[in-house]
């Protein structure tokens, strides 16, 4: 609730009263000057430190890609040196807190220091969703319930411009090691997280995927996965999946079905964390949730392992 006018007023003059009382009581004069409030800017914009902002040229799926690159502390330090890299759907929103999260590992000594590449759109004002929505699902869907608008489906090509063009960039340009990659992603993020890791096993070898969206298309990632199975291809990776106690139904219910096939499968030579994060609901499990994620994924290379 807003405070009435007079209640604003009131605060006002009390603190033009503090003001004078303390300017008659100190031994320094306060001119009019030094008691004016500080200007209006324009000030500075924040920026993360030791990162940037990369456009790609257009890709080989048609389409335009920006990447939110993280360098570690050491990188301008050790130019010999290589990295694991972390690569981030959803980069718009989830750069900035898995960046932090991942320094605050490395300071830790629970992960190695990682380069983390989000992958966003460019332009004014995108619209997320929709772009989202076609990159980040595997097949179409749309179903009663779901409230998506827009096409979607377009998931095998969205991998392929990582696998093809953007990791080539990274581990040229900054020195990303190929010999140790992790993807994360969370909602439908997490969903094409988990379809690349049964649609291309190897080229990462660890997984992040926060409340996934593992219920799309009438739990088509089911059948997927049971293919993957019948293929007899191994699954020698590591994967951190997690649900919030308070996601929707429909979500939860997907999440379950898919956990309770993989513990069925029991892969050899695949490590697997699941968790409930507590309180929380669909987009508040990230913070917990990346946090635990990025420390599994990373572990193996950890100097310090918890």
């Amino acid at each position: 609730m807003q405070d009435s006018s007079y209640a604003r007023h009131a605060r006002t003059v009390a603190l033009a009263i503090a003001l004078v009382a303390g300017c008659a009581n100190s031994r320094i004069s306060c001119s009019s000057q030094e008691a004016d409030t500080p200007a209006r800017g324009p000030f500075p914009r924040q920026t993360v430190a030791g990162s940037e902002v990369r456009v790609l040229p257009r890709a080989g799926n048609g389409r335009s890609y920006q990447l939110y690159v993280g360098l570690p502390g050491s990188y301008e330090e050790e130019p010999a040196r290589r990295y694991p890299v972390l690569y981030l759907c959803d980069g718009y929103w989830d750069f900035t807190l898995v960046n932090t999260v991942s320094g605050n590992l490395a300071f830790e000594k629970a992960i190695p220091e990682i380069i983390v590449v989000g992958i966003g759109y460019p332009g004014e004002r995108p619209d997320y969703g929709r772009m989202r929505r076609w990159d980040l699902t595997p097949v179409p869907a749309k179903y009663q319930g779901a409230n998506y608008d827009g096409p979607s489906g377009h998931g095998q090509e969205f991998l392929s411009v990582i696998e093809n063009e953007i990791i080539p960039l990274i581990e040229h340009e900054y020195r990303g090691d190929p010999s140790y990659r992790a993807l994360a992603g969370s909602s439908l993020g997490g969903l094409f997280t988990l379809y690349a890791m049964l649609a291309r096993p190897g080229l990462f070898s660890a997984y992040v995927a926060p409340s996934p969206a593992a219920q799309w298309a009438e739990d088509w990632l089911l059948g997927f996965e049971d293919e993957f199975h019948h293929s007899g291809q191994p699954l020698g990776a590591r994967l951190f999946m997690s649900y919030a106690e308070k996601d929707p139904a429909m979500i939860l219910d997907g999440i379950k079905r898919f956990d309770t096939r993989l513990r069925e499968r029991a892969y050899p030579g695949f490590a697997y964390e699941f968790r409930m994060v507590e309180g929380e609901g669909h987009i508040g499990t990230k913070a917990e949730s990346f946090n635990r994620g990025v420390r599994f994924a990373f572990s193996p290379r950890a100097p310090q392992p918890f």
